[in-house]
C-alpha cells in the first residue's frame, strides 16, 4: 500500500515481528515456493512499510534464507536463541541464527502449525497437525535424547500456541473449536474455554493478563471474549458484515488504543472496512 518495492505474488503462509536492530524492527515472511523458486523466510525492515518513509531511501531486504514449505514461524527473545528463529516445517523444526547462517534441525512425527519461544526458559514450543504440543530443549545441538522437554496432547490439529508471562502456564486453541489453559510443571488441562467455533481454519487466539481477557474469532464471525480468570464469556460480537468463511474478521485488541494515553479498544478488520468498540 505505500509502494512496497517487496510485494510478492507468493503465498505468505505465516508471519510474526522480528526484533533484530531492536524491538519490532523487522518483519518475518515465510513464503511459499512457486514453479522453480523455492520457499524461503525473508526478514524485511519494518520501516518499509511506513507511509511516511522518504521514497528515495528506503532500505534494502535484509536476508532471505531458503526454507521449503513452512507452516509457521517464531522469531526468539530468548538470550540463548539470540538473533535466531524458527520455522515449523512439514515433520521437521528448524531454528536459524540471521547473522551467522547456524541452523539446528529436529525431527517431528507431524506437521508444526504453531511456535512461541520461551522468553526466561531456554524452550521453543511447537503445536502440531496431530494435536501434540511439545517443547525443544534449545541447549540440545543435536537431535539425541532429551530435547523434548514438555508433551501435551489436544484431540485436534493446534492452530495457537500462547505462553503466559510466569512461563508457569500455555494456552492453545485447536481445530475442533477446544481452548485449554494447561499448568506446564503438571502437565494438566486447569481451564477450558467453551463457545470457540473452528471445524478447520488456522484461526489465531489471543490472550490479554494484564486486561484478564482472552479473544478469538470463530469460523461462524462472531469474535468472543472470554474472561480469562474463570473462563466465563463475556461478550459475543457479531460481524458487521454477512458471515462468509472468506470474510473471517480479523481483530486485535489494545489496552491504550492510539498511545499511551489511548482508551482501551477492540479494531476489528472485515473486508475493506476497519471497526472500533470500546472497552469498559
Amino acid at each position: 500500500m505505500h509502494e512496497n518495492l517487496y510485494f510478492t505474488n507468493r503465498k505468505v503462509n505465516s508471519v510474526c515481528w522480528a526484533s533484530l536492530n531492536h524491538l519490532d524492527s523487522h518483519i518475518l515472511l515465510c513464503l511459499m515456493g512457486i514453479a522453480e523458486t523455492p520457499g524461503c523466510a525473508t526478514l524485511l525492515p519494518a520501516s518499509l512499510f511506513v507511509s511516511s518513509h522518504p521514497a528515495g531511501d528506503r532500505p534494502g531486504m535484509l536476508c532471505s534464507f531458503r526454507i521449503p514449505g513452512a507452516w509457521s514461524c517464531a522469531w526468539s527473545l530468548n538470550i540463548q536463541a539470540n538473533n535466531s528463529f524458527s520455522t515449523g516445517l512439514s515433520r521437521r523444526v528448524l531454528v536459524t541464527n540471521v547473522v551467522t547462517g547456524h541452523r539446528q534441525s529436529f525431527g517431528t512425527s507431524s506437521d508444526v502449525l504453531a511456535q512461541q519461544f520461551a522468553l526466561m526458559a531456554p524452550l521453543l514450543f511447537n503445536g502440531c497437525r496431530s494435536g501434540e504440543i511439545f517443547a525443544i530443549d534449545l541447549r540440545c545441538r543435536n537431535q539425541g535424547k532429551g530435547w523434548k522437554a514438555t508433551r501435551l496432547f489436544h484431540d485436534s490439529a493446534v492452530t495457537s500456541v500462547q505462553i503466559l508471562q510466569e512461563e508457569q502456564n500455555l494456552m492453545a486453541s485447536d481445530m475442533a473449536g477446544t481452548i485449554k489453559l494447561w499448568d506446564l510443571r503438571t502437565t494438566k488441562c486447569i481451564r477450558q474455554y467453551e463457545g470457540h467455533v473452528n471445524e478447520y481454519a488456522y484461526l489465531p487466539l489471543h490472550v490479554h493478563e494484564e486486561e484478564g481477557i482472552v479473544v478469538a474469532v470463530g469460523q461462524d464471525c462472531y469474535t468472543r471474549i472470554w474472561s480469562f480468570h474463570d473462563a466465563c464469556l463475556l461478550r459475543t460480537i457479531p460481524s458487521p458484515h454477512p458471515t462468509s468463511k472468506a470474510d473471517i474478521p480479523s481483530v486485535a485488541f489494545s489496552s491504550r488504543l492510539g498511545g499511551f494515553r489511548g482508551a482501551p479498544g477492540l479494531l476489528m478488520a472485515v473486508q475493506q472496512d476497519l471497526y472500533c468498540f470500546s472497552y469498559t
